[in-house]
Protein backbone atom coordinates (compact mmCIF):
# COMPACT_ATOMS: atom_id res chain seq x y z
CA UNK A 1 0.00 0.00 0.00
CA UNK A 2 0.92 3.70 -1.12
CA UNK A 3 0.33 4.77 2.57
CA UNK A 4 2.95 2.55 4.21
CA UNK A 5 5.83 5.21 2.42
CA UNK A 6 3.72 8.53 3.84
CA UNK A 7 3.74 6.68 6.98
CA UNK A 8 7.54 6.08 6.47
CA UNK A 9 8.39 9.43 5.16
CA UNK A 10 6.46 11.46 7.95
CA UNK A 11 8.14 9.27 10.49
CA UNK A 12 11.37 10.57 9.21
CA UNK A 13 10.34 14.73 8.73
CA UNK A 14 8.93 14.36 12.41
CA UNK A 15 12.31 12.80 13.57
CA UNK A 16 14.19 15.34 11.83
CA UNK A 17 12.27 18.71 12.54
CA UNK A 18 9.82 17.64 15.47
CA UNK A 19 6.60 18.67 13.55
CA UNK A 20 3.36 18.88 15.54
CA UNK A 21 1.49 16.28 13.97
CA UNK A 22 -1.56 14.28 15.13
CA UNK A 23 -2.71 11.68 12.65
CA UNK A 24 -6.21 10.11 11.89
CA UNK A 25 -6.16 6.87 10.68
CA UNK A 26 -8.91 5.84 7.99
CA UNK A 27 -8.27 1.85 8.79
CA UNK A 28 -7.18 -0.67 11.14
CA UNK A 29 -4.43 -0.88 9.04
CA UNK A 30 -3.97 2.70 9.06
CA UNK A 31 -3.78 2.64 13.19
CA UNK A 32 -1.15 0.24 13.54
CA UNK A 33 1.26 2.02 10.63
CA UNK A 34 0.98 5.75 12.87
CA UNK A 35 1.71 3.35 15.74
CA UNK A 36 4.38 1.15 14.25
CA UNK A 37 5.77 4.49 13.78
CA UNK A 38 5.69 6.18 17.03
CA UNK A 39 3.19 8.91 15.37
CA UNK A 40 0.90 10.80 17.55
CA UNK A 41 -2.73 8.62 17.27
CA UNK A 42 -5.81 11.06 17.07
CA UNK A 43 -9.44 10.69 15.74
CA UNK A 44 -12.06 12.64 14.69
CA UNK A 45 -13.74 13.21 17.49
CA UNK A 46 -10.55 15.28 19.11
CA UNK A 47 -10.00 17.27 14.97
CA UNK A 48 -13.04 18.60 14.48
CA UNK A 49 -11.51 19.42 10.82
CA UNK A 50 -7.97 17.78 9.57
CA UNK A 51 -5.66 20.09 7.72
CA UNK A 52 -4.83 17.74 5.41
CA UNK A 53 -5.77 13.84 4.35
CA UNK A 54 -3.09 11.70 2.32
CA UNK A 55 -4.32 8.20 0.99
CA UNK A 56 -3.73 5.88 -2.07
CA UNK A 57 -6.95 5.07 -4.36
CA UNK A 58 -7.34 1.88 -6.73
CA UNK A 59 -8.18 4.09 -9.87
CA UNK A 60 -8.32 7.79 -10.47
CA UNK A 61 -9.60 9.28 -13.55
CA UNK A 62 -8.43 13.02 -15.28
CA UNK A 63 -11.29 14.45 -13.16
CA UNK A 64 -9.73 13.46 -9.96
CA UNK A 65 -12.72 11.20 -9.69
CA UNK A 66 -11.82 7.96 -7.71
CA UNK A 67 -12.35 4.59 -7.24
CA UNK A 68 -10.93 3.42 -3.61
CA UNK A 69 -12.15 0.41 -1.56
CA UNK A 70 -10.45 -1.86 -2.60
CA UNK A 71 -8.64 -2.91 0.58
CA UNK A 72 -12.68 -1.95 2.08
CA UNK A 73 -12.00 0.48 4.27
CA UNK A 74 -14.13 3.10 2.20
CA UNK A 75 -16.54 4.72 4.42
CA UNK A 76 -13.93 5.45 7.04
CA UNK A 77 -12.09 7.05 4.41
CA UNK A 78 -14.41 8.50 2.90
CA UNK A 79 -15.28 10.54 5.81
CA UNK A 80 -11.71 11.50 7.29
CA UNK A 81 -11.52 12.96 3.38
CA UNK A 82 -14.63 14.84 3.72
CA UNK A 83 -13.84 16.55 7.07
CA UNK A 84 -10.33 17.61 5.65
CA UNK A 85 -9.37 20.64 4.35
CA UNK A 86 -7.16 19.65 1.97
CA UNK A 87 -7.48 15.88 0.16
CA UNK A 88 -4.10 14.48 -1.85
CA UNK A 89 -4.15 11.14 -3.56
CA UNK A 90 -0.68 9.46 -3.82
CA UNK A 91 -0.52 6.25 -5.39
CA UNK A 92 1.07 3.94 -7.77
CA UNK A 93 1.47 5.21 -11.73
CA UNK A 94 -0.95 2.71 -12.81
CA UNK A 95 -3.60 4.12 -10.52
CA UNK A 96 -3.82 6.86 -13.02
CA UNK A 97 -6.04 6.68 -15.75
CA UNK A 98 -8.48 9.40 -18.20
CA UNK A 99 -11.18 7.83 -17.75
CA UNK A 100 -12.25 5.04 -14.29
CA UNK A 101 -12.46 1.63 -15.43
CA UNK A 102 -9.17 1.30 -17.22
CA UNK A 103 -7.02 0.13 -14.84
CA UNK A 104 -9.98 -0.98 -11.66
CA UNK A 105 -13.36 -2.84 -13.10
CA UNK A 106 -15.52 -2.16 -9.70
CA UNK A 107 -17.05 0.19 -7.52
CA UNK A 108 -16.53 -1.06 -3.69
CA UNK A 109 -20.26 -0.27 -1.79
CA UNK A 110 -20.48 -0.97 2.01
CA UNK A 111 -24.05 -2.69 2.86
CA UNK A 112 -25.59 -3.67 5.79
CA UNK A 113 -25.28 -7.78 6.13
CA UNK A 114 -29.06 -8.51 6.45
CA UNK A 115 -29.70 -5.91 2.62
CA UNK A 116 -27.00 -7.22 0.56
CA UNK A 117 -29.34 -9.41 -1.31
CA UNK A 118 -31.61 -6.30 -2.16
CA UNK A 119 -29.15 -3.92 -3.15
CA UNK A 120 -27.61 -6.45 -5.15
CA UNK A 121 -31.06 -6.41 -6.98
CA UNK A 122 -31.29 -3.40 -6.98
CA UNK A 123 -28.22 -1.58 -8.70
CA UNK A 124 -28.32 -4.64 -10.74
CA UNK A 125 -31.92 -3.35 -12.23
CA UNK A 126 -31.41 0.28 -12.29
CA UNK A 127 -27.43 0.51 -13.20
CA UNK A 128 -26.92 -2.69 -14.89
CA UNK A 129 -23.77 -4.35 -14.56
CA UNK A 130 -22.81 -7.14 -11.64
CA UNK A 131 -22.69 -6.41 -7.86
CA UNK A 132 -20.55 -9.38 -6.31
CA UNK A 133 -20.06 -10.09 -2.43
CA UNK A 134 -16.68 -10.20 -1.58
CA UNK A 135 -15.99 -13.60 -0.42
CA UNK A 136 -13.31 -13.48 2.64
CA UNK A 137 -9.91 -15.65 1.61
CA UNK A 138 -8.60 -16.52 4.51
CA UNK A 139 -11.70 -17.75 6.47
CA UNK A 140 -15.33 -18.82 5.25
CA UNK A 141 -17.70 -16.15 3.86
CA UNK A 142 -17.85 -13.02 3.06
CA UNK A 143 -15.39 -10.00 4.00
CA UNK A 144 -16.45 -8.03 7.09
CA UNK A 145 -15.46 -4.38 6.98
CA UNK A 146 -13.84 -2.27 10.26
CA UNK A 147 -17.77 -1.41 10.62
CA UNK A 148 -19.06 -4.56 10.91
CA UNK A 149 -20.72 -4.59 7.29
CA UNK A 150 -20.38 -6.08 3.77
CA UNK A 151 -19.13 -5.22 0.97
CA UNK A 152 -20.89 -5.05 -2.27
CA UNK A 153 -17.86 -5.10 -6.15
CA UNK A 154 -20.13 -3.59 -8.47
CA UNK A 155 -18.94 -4.30 -12.13
CA UNK A 156 -20.56 -1.55 -14.48
CA UNK A 157 -18.89 -2.71 -17.48
CA UNK A 158 -16.62 -0.08 -17.82
CA UNK A 159 -18.62 1.27 -21.00
CA UNK A 160 -18.23 5.39 -21.51
CA UNK A 161 -18.50 7.94 -19.41
CA UNK A 162 -20.89 7.87 -16.53
CA UNK A 163 -21.94 10.44 -14.53
CA UNK A 164 -20.24 9.53 -11.51
CA UNK A 165 -21.65 12.09 -9.11
CA UNK A 166 -25.09 10.69 -10.60
CA UNK A 167 -24.12 7.30 -10.13
CA UNK A 168 -22.76 7.75 -6.08
CA UNK A 169 -25.75 9.22 -5.71
CA UNK A 170 -28.25 6.79 -6.93
CA UNK A 171 -26.39 4.39 -5.19
CA UNK A 172 -26.09 6.21 -1.73
CA UNK A 173 -29.98 6.69 -2.16
CA UNK A 174 -30.63 2.76 -1.80
CA UNK A 175 -31.37 1.62 1.80
CA UNK A 176 -29.41 -0.39 3.07
CA UNK A 177 -25.85 1.17 1.62
CA UNK A 178 -23.71 2.78 3.81
CA UNK A 179 -21.52 4.58 1.66
CA UNK A 180 -19.44 3.76 -1.67
CA UNK A 181 -16.41 3.45 -3.37
CA UNK A 182 -16.21 6.20 -5.53
CA UNK A 183 -15.08 9.86 -4.53
CA UNK A 184 -16.44 12.28 -6.66
CA UNK A 185 -15.66 16.13 -6.35
CA UNK A 186 -13.03 15.70 -3.08
CA UNK A 187 -9.62 15.30 -3.82
CA UNK A 188 -7.27 18.29 -4.97
CA UNK A 189 -4.28 17.02 -5.95
CA UNK A 190 -2.86 13.79 -6.65
CA UNK A 191 0.95 12.51 -7.16
CA UNK A 192 1.46 9.43 -9.07
CA UNK A 193 5.00 7.39 -9.13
Amino acid sequence: STIVHAVDRLKERNAQEDLNIRCVPTSFQARQLILDAGLVLSDLEREAQVDITIDGCDESDDNLTLIKGGGGCLTQEKIVAAFSKEFVVIADYRKNSSALGQQWKYVPIEVVPFAWKQVKQKIESELGGEAKLRMAKAKAGPVVTDNSNFLLDWYWGGEGDKDWDQVNSRIVMIPGVLETGLFVNMAQKAYFG
